[in-house]
């Protein structure tokens, strides 16, 4: 039985479909094209014709259907929180209402049953979701059960940042206790947000403003629900790039590309890749076609999750 309403009113979960319903409200064909373009860019792949792509914990839907739109032969999306799923449920209808390549289910990445009865994949993607189960680890192990050999499981994880990642958990459970606490973080946190980035922009002599124009430019997303989603965001687990990498190597994956927030400092998602199955990195990223890892030092706010 789904519990996450009760999760949600005891403070323990925060409602992340209700800030996804926000976001379609602003999502537009710019926005759509620039989720395509980051999928398709990370997973170094034109199409995704032929591929079969599972989206775990799909949120808003938005790259669901950025796979559906590169031509994945089969989308399998679900979410834990039942308003996620009504918002995927709404893309499907806006933009494939008779397919029935696309399907959408409410389910956890916690029930291995569950996850078992989908079979496996081609392609299993879950940006910024496994933190936020309460299991990170569990989540990581199951997710990497629905991948077939050869495929590819790209997973986008909160980096560990020792002690600050522990204060954002506290403030994570404040946001989450009352409105009373959620109305005392909020306009302190965008204070905080405006000045570091205005201090930013007068040191490099950048427009202060170009930061929040470009925002759309990070995977199709928007600002407001982004910064709600980031104080919100609980359960809360952070883990260090080389726990991820060295977890699934010892899975039988190879990491063949990496993004890590502002070089594996900052508080972001870190971006990885990787394949089912050994082999030297260099030769599977040329099999799949797949850039050398990089870092991520990007100027606008971080603040997304997916």
């Amino acid at each position: 039985m789904n519990t996450h309403s009760q999760e949600v009113s005891r403070g323990e979960r925060f409602g992340f479909g209700k800030n996804w319903k926000r976001f379609l409200q602003t999502l537009n064909e710019e926005r759509i094209c620039e989720a395509e373009r980051s999928l398709g860019e990370m997973l170094q792949m034109g199409t995704l014709a032929g591929k079969s792509f599972l989206d775990v914990g799909s949120g808003s839907g938005l790259f669901s259907l950025a796979a559906m739109r590169l031509g994945a032969d089969r989308v399998q999306s679900f979410d834990y929180d039942p308003q996620s799923v009504g918002c995927t449920k709404e893309l499907k209808q806006r933009f494939f209402p008779q397919t029935d390549r696309w399907t959408i289910e409410e389910g956890s990445v916690l029930d291995a049953s569950f996850l078992s009865r989908l079979g496996k994949f081609d392609i299993v993607y879950s940006w910024g979701v496994l933190h936020h189960t309460g299991k990170m680890w569990l989540a990581l192990e199951n997710v990497a059960e629905r991948i077939q050999d050869g495929g590819i499981l790209f997973v986008a994880i909160y980096n560990d940042q020792g002690k600050a990642s522990r204060v954002w958990k506290t403030v994570k459970v404040l946001y989450n206790r009352s409105l009373a606490y959620r109305i005392l973080i909020t306009p302190l946190y965008l204070a905080c947000m405006v000045a570091h980035g205005l201090a930013l922009d007068l040191i490099g002599w950048n427009n202060p403003f170009s930061r929040y124009l470009k925002y759309p430019k990070r995977r199709g997303m928007s600002l407001w629900p982004d910064v709600v989603d980031w104080l919100g965001g609980y359960p809360f687990e952070v883990a260090e790039p080389d726990e991820i990498t060295g977890f699934y190597k010892t899975r039988g994956f190879t990491l063949i590309n990496s993004t890590l927030s502002k070089g594996g400092k900052g508080r972001g998602n870190n971006q990885y890749i990787f394949v089912k199955g050994f082999g030297s990195a260099q030769s599977l990223r040329e099999s799949h076609r797949v850039a050398p890892e990089s870092t991520n030092r990007s100027a606008v706010p971080q603040v997304s999750r997916a």
